[in-house]
């Protein structure tokens, strides 16, 4: 049985992941900085706790993801694929933004990143396994005030390739930009709350819809499948065609 580790696997697109690669037959180890939100995946996941790990990990600290990548090893015996979805977001404008801010972020996102994947690509290498990084159309366009959260996931685009290439043939690594996902009401209880989605909120979509978490789980499960092993160094919008559309006022 493979071994998948999801970093920030307490909400949103991470928890509904989990649930995907249980049912595919995968053992899951969730590396989560919330207490609460683990808590909660804890007791939601009861049932399969024999194929999860349940692990406290800031993975901006190396110390942390050291331990975490030890934790996994000695429980589970291998990893198969590193799935690197940890992430904070801090919306301010330029001035108002602190250093510690911009640090908090790009140290989560990005060095976050790296750390697992330096942490954890020799043992992925043994099993010939996968790395995803997850992106986000930021990478590519911005809103206002999303200044380190861009910075980040663009440097998350170069860490894919660089990576790839890095690291291939052994371990192949891919990125995931997904777009507008809703996720408002798979957080933490005390966060949880469905946005009212309107209905030109979908029709902007070329698609027809906003997505949801698990349109960008089951392209998780495409790119770790074995059989798609030619794919590496890749980076794949899952955006409902946002990016592709061409907006006059």
């Amino acid at each position: 049985m493979k071994t998948a580790i999801i970093t920030g696997g307490g909400q949103g697109i991470g928890r509904v992941t989990t649930q995907y690669l249980l049912t595919h037959g995968y053992r899951v180890a969730i590396w989560e900085a919330d207490t609460d939100a683990l808590a909660e995946l804890r007791e939601a996941f009861k049932a399969s706790s024999a194929q999860i790990l349940f692990v406290s990990c800031d993975v901006s600290h190396e110390a942390n993801v050291r331990k975490a990548a030890e934790q996994t090893i000695s429980h589970f015996g291998q990893i198969d694929a590193l799935i690197n979805n940890a992430a904070v977001m801090i919306e301010k404008s330029l001035d108002k933004l602190t250093l510690e801010e911009w640090n908090r972020v790009i140290g989560t996102n990005l060095t976050g990143a790296f750390l697992c994947a330096k942490h954890t690509a020799p043992y992925i290498a043994a099993q010939k396994g996968t790395i995803i990084n997850m992106c986000s159309t930021r990478a590519f366009q911005s809103e206002p005030d999303t200044f380190a959260y861009s910075a980040s996931k663009g440097g998350l685009l170069a860490l894919t390739h660089s990576l790839a290439v890095s690291l291939g043939p052994d371990v192949r690594v891919n990125s995931i930009s997904p777009g507008w996902i809703d996720v408002s009401a798979l957080r933490k209880k005390a966060k949880a709350k469905p946005d009212d989605l309107r209905p030109e909120d979908h029709t902007q979509h070329p698609a027809g819809r906003v997505g949801q978490a698990d349109d960008i789980a089951r392209m998780i499960l495409f790119l770790i499948a074995p059989e798609n092993g030619f794919i590496t160094g890749q980076n794949f919008t899952v955006d409902g065609g946002m990016t592709a559309k061409m907006i006059y006022v």
